[in-house]
């Protein structure tokens, strides 16, 4: 259970940030050109050596990072229209496979100690 929970994380972020790269740089930034916005994927960076090495300080940080993120999704999905709502509502999902999977590794890591 905890390789796979380590697996979806993994798989989750990286998704994650290629979504976030691709969303805002070329098929539906808020400009034409590509945004700024794409900075918020260097963000999603930062958890990515801790979470490759299953560290678990990092999946237990990690959980209550991602959900600035998936509150974004569910906002932009909300609000925004036509290509950007759909984006928004699969970084929401991501977001949640991402956050299930971090808690059943940490909670597979309890139950192993």
């Amino acid at each position: 259970m905890r390789q796979w929970a380590h697996w979806g994380a993994i798989s989750s972020l990286i998704a994650l940030i290629l979504l976030n790269v691709g969303w805002e740089l070329w098929w539906a930034p808020l400009r034409e050109g590509g945004s700024w916005l794409v900075l918020k994927a260097a963000l999603l960076l930062l958890p990515l050596p801790g979470i490759l090495r299953a560290r678990r300080y990092t999946y237990q940080w990690a959980s209550m990072f991602i959900l600035g993120f998936f509150a974004e999704g569910v906002m932009r999905g909300w609000a925004d229209s036509g290509l950007s709502s759909t984006f928004g509502w699969a970084q929401a999902a991501l977001c949640t496979l991402f956050f299930t999977s971090v808690l059943a590794f940490v909670r597979a890591g309890r139950a192993a100690a």
